[in-house]
């Protein structure tokens, strides 16, 4: 049987769409049990998604002497 791989941003995803839902919930006034075992749940997503993302193998070639890539630093030195 093989494993559920979630990506970095797919675990992102959920987190986020998990906490935007609980705080949903909270201003309709749901029940406390539902946004209590909701909350938990959100902070052991929040954990795994942190994990997942710092220990993704992911590489590039950008530094920071790059900049930004939408910001033209050679034409808009500090002054």
């Amino acid at each position: 049987m093989n494993k559920l791989k979630l990506s970095a941003m797919s675990l992102v995803w959920i987190t986020t769409l998990l906490l935007v839902t609980l705080t949903i919930m909270v201003t309709m006034d749901l029940p406390f049990n539902w946004v209590f075992y909701l909350s938990v749940l959100g902070q052991v997503f929040v954990v795994l998604m942190v994990y997942r993302v710092l220990t993704d193998d992911y590489t590039t070639d950008k530094t920071f002497d790059d900049f930004y890539e939408d910001y033209d630093a050679e034409a808009k030195r500090f002054r």
